[in-house]
Parts: structure tokens; C-alpha cells; sequence
């Protein structure tokens, strides 16, 4: 026994060192960043948000923490052993026995399995796996929710970089209009007035280009936010990639019983919920187990003291094995408390399970409602383009012929710049009313070719 006892001890002291060899987790350093890419385009953004997203990397990590707590629930049904000791000694004056005895000690390994609890054990077992799968879900569902935050920055983006392009345009025809007006003054076509108003209307374009400018500056930085992307060397602090990518109009329709259907059927947060409720109904088994007995099974063997002797040599080592068990007759009603709050807990999270599957379906209507405001825009929205261009190159050449004024012109070209602009922000909805439908719908996003791997 002795020979045992002092492998245990060595075994732990072996741990320690391995223990102390190792790193804090502050110490250990994170995979280097990449740099900021020269192009970017929307897959290879969702593919690196899926890795790199905070919220995606949370909810991971809530993954792995459910699964630590069902290796504490299921600890509970595998034998537990324990190495005890203890050691006293006491004044040889207050020793009432001959020889005096002030010494007492005892070194042993202790081992118990749980042989019946109730049916407790293994109802809290599964109620943690039931939670795992529910945490897998919670994991899909902000996936979801982050590669649409990723789509709609990305679309923000792209729609800064058209309007940039737009207000550009404009100006530059604003500055040959000016340059026009310039030449008629100097042949005496005109009067100065003309010019006057042109250079107004040339001043009054250049603030919508500074904070087209400006928009893109921030929808990229908020794009950086969405994806992870923490890398601020000196050499991609300032960097922009080259996005790649346009603010394409595709008409899609939906059907609405069919929507409402998947949603019921592929929507994590609704399939998340559900695994909530039957967690919720292994809880009340749990509880009821507090009416049952228990029983486990005990046994140790150790070194313990010989009363008459202070010898350590000659100390007695040996074995004991039996069985405990408890049954609670009256135990003030505690276990009747814990039953009534476990069917409470089990019945709201019914009550919530049908309250999100009501708002799930408000949210799907809206969905679809929007996608098809933003279908009927863009559609008007090509429509107007092609009017607004061809009323400015009518009034330029009335303009040319002198049938027309410096201000009809002047309102052409504006109504061609909203025009193109109101187009942009028609196809931005657009796209961001699909994406929206699509994440309301449950589906994975279009660029996760296999969305299993994503969430493990």
C-alpha cells in the first residue's frame, strides 16, 4: 500500500510541474492576421467572416462551454475516487489512553459510484446535450445574422463607390456646361448671368461628391468591423482593396404560404427554442428525482494509525466497501418547490417557443413586403434613367440650336443625377431586402457551400 500511495504522490507532483510548464492563456499568441487583399469581392468577405467574426467566435466558444458542462453533469454517473489524508497531534498531557497517544493519521484512496439517483443523473445528462444542440443552433442563427450585417456593408460599400462615380459624372458635366457658358459669354451669346449660374450649380455639386467620398471612407471601415479584420499594421491602416462587385437588379418572387413554411421548418432561432423546451421538460424529471432514494456504492483502502503506537512503521492499511442510501421522508416541501418552478420554466418556454414562432412570422411577411417595394423601385427606377437621359440630350441640343435656356438644361442634368442615384439606392434595397428575406427564411447564405462545417 505504501508503495502505491507513493506512486500516487509522485504522479501528482508530476502533474504540478506539467501544470506550471505551460502558458497562461494570456501568453499565447494569436494566429497572425492577414493583410489587407488588393480585391475584395462579397464571397471571399462571407467565407472570411465565417472564421473571423466576433459574434460567430462567441458563439463558438459557448459551443465548447456547453460541452465542458455535460462532462461536469455526466461526471455524476462515473465512479469519483479521491486520495485523503490527515495528520494530528496534540500535548502527550491531554492523552488518555497508555501508552499516550498524540499522534493520529491516516492516508487513503476513497472511490464512490452512484448506483441509483432517482433517474436525476441521467435526466440532467440529457438535458445538457439537448442544450449542446440548441447552442449549435444559436451558432447558426448568428452566422446568419452576421454574414447579413457582412452582405449589407459589403452592398453599402459598393453602393458609396457608385455614388461616387454618379456625383463624379455630374460635376464633370457641370464643369463642360460651365465651360460652355463661358464660351457663349466671351463670343456675346449670353450674359454673364448664365455663367453666374452655371458656377453656382458647379459649387452646389461638389459637397454631394465630398460626402459620397466620405461614405465610402466609412462604410469600409465598418465593413473591417463586420468581418474580424484586426490587422493595423502601418502597411494596412490605410489600405483599401479594390472591391469587386455591382449593385445588380435580378427579380426573384416568393410565395408566401411556402416562406411562412420554411421559416417554420429551417429558422435556428424557432429549432432553438424547441430544443429549449425539451431541456426544459428533462429539467422537471430532474427535479422529481428529489422523491426518490439514492444509492451508491462506497469502498476505500488505506493506511491508518495504530492506537497503540506513534510509529508510522507501524501503521495498519486496509480495505472497506458498502452502500449508502438516502430518502428524503419530509424535506419541508423543498423538492415540491423545485418540481412547481421546473413546469413553470418548462410551460414559459412553450409560451416563448409560440411567441417567436408568431414574431418569426411577422418578420417573414415584412420581409417579403419590403422585397417587393424594392422590386417595384427598381424597376421604375430603370425606367427614369433612360427618360432622364434622353430629356438632358434633348435639352442640349435645344440648348445648341437656341430653342432652349441655360436653366432647362441645368434642370435636366439634375433630374438625370436623382435619377441615377435613386436607381442605386433601388437596387441597394433590393439586394438588401433579398438578403434580409433570406436570413428571415432560415437559409444559409449563398457562399457557404456546406453550412454543417461552418457551425461545428
Amino acid at each position: 500500500m505504501k508503495s502505491v500511495i507513493s506512486l500516487s504522490l509522485a504522479l501528482l507532483a508530476a502533474s504540478a510541474v506539467f501544470a506550471q510548464q505551460q502558458p497562461p492563456l494570456s501568453a499565447r499568441m494569436p494566429a497572425p492576421m492577414p493583410d489587407v487583399p488588393l480585391t475584395l469581392d462579397l464571397r471571399t468577405a462571407v467565407t472570411y467572416a465565417v472564421e473571423n467574426n466576433f459574434a460567430i467566435r462567441q458563439a463558438r466558444e459557448r459551443i465548447k462551454e456547453q460541452e465542458g458542462l455535460i462532462v461536469e453533469v455526466r461526471a455524476r454517473a462515473l465512479p469519483n475516487v479521491a486520495a485523503v489524508g490527515n495528520y494530528t497531534r496534540n500535548d502527550e498531557e491531554i492523552s488518555q489512553s497508555v501508552p499516550p497517544n498524540y499522534q493520529d493519521w491516516t492516508i487513503a484512496i476513497q472511490a464512490r459510484q452512484v448506483l441509483y439517483a432517482g433517474g436525476g443523473v441521467n435526466a440532467a445528462v440529457d438535458a445538457q446535450k439537448v442544450l449542446r444542440e440548441a447552442a449549435l443552433l444559436d451558432l447558426r442563427g448568428v452566422i446568419n445574422n452576421a454574414l447579413l450585417e457582412v452582405r449589407t456593408r459589403f452592398y453599402n460599400v459598393l453602393l458609396a463607390r457608385e455614388q461616387i462615380k454618379v456625383q463624379e459624372e455630374n460635376v464633370k458635366l457641370l464643369e463642360e456646361q460651365l465651360q460652355n457658358a463661358r464660351n457663349r459669354f466671351e463670343a456675346g451669346s449670353v450674359s454673364n448671368f448664365e455663367v453666374l449660374r452655371a458656377e453656382v450649380e458647379l459649387a452646389n455639386a461638389k459637397p454631394q461628391l465630398i460626402r459620397a467620398r466620405n461614405s465610402f471612407r466609412t462604410s469600409t471601415d465598418q465593413l473591417r468591423q463586420s468581418l474580424g479584420f484586426t490587422n493595423t499594421t502601418q502597411e494596412n491602416i490605410r489600405r483599401i482593396p479594390e472591391f469587386v462587385g455591382t449593385l445588380e437588379f435580378t427579380p426573384t418572387s416568393y410565395d408566401l404560404q411556402t416562406s411562412l413554411d420554411l421559416a417554420r421548418v429551417n429558422r435556428p432561432e424557432l429549432l432553438r427554442f424547441a430544443k429549449l423546451v425539451q431541456a426544459q421538460e428533462r429539467n422537471v424529471d430532474f427535479a422529481r428525482a428529489g422523491y426518490r432514494p439514492t444509492l451508491d456504492l462506497v469502498g476505500s483502502y488505506g493506511l491508518y494509525k495504530d492506537n497503540r503506537s506513534n510509529d508510522f512503521n507501524d501503521s495498519r492499511d486496509g480495505w472497506t466497501v458498502g452502500v449508502e442510501s438516502r430518502w428524503a421522508i419530509f424535506d419541508g416541501r423543498a423538492t415540491a418547490g423545485r418540481v412547481a418552478q421546473a413546469r413553470s420554466q418548462y410551460r414559459q418556454s412553450e409560451l416563448l417557443l409560440n411567441e417567436q414562432t408568431l414574431a418569426v412570422e411577422v418578420e417573414v411577411r415584412s420581409a417579403l413586403s419590403s422585397l417587393q417595394e424594392a422590386a417595384e423601385l427598381a424597376e421604375a427606377a430603370v425606367k427614369v434613367v433612360g427618360q432622364a437621359e434622353e430629356s438632358l440630350r434633348l435639352a442640349n441640343a435645344r440648348y445648341s440650336a437656341g430653342s432652349a435656356t441655360q436653366l432647362d438644361v441645368l434642370q435636366a442634368q439634375v433630374s438625370l443625377t436623382q435619377a441615377r442615384d435613386n436607381q442605386l439606392q433601388a437596387n441597394y434595397s433590393y439586394n438588401v431586402a433579398l438578403a434580409n428575406l433570406r436570413r428571415a427564411l432560415g437559409e444559409p447564405d449563398t457562399y457557404l457551400l456546406d453550412p454543417a462545417t461552418s457551425v461545428e
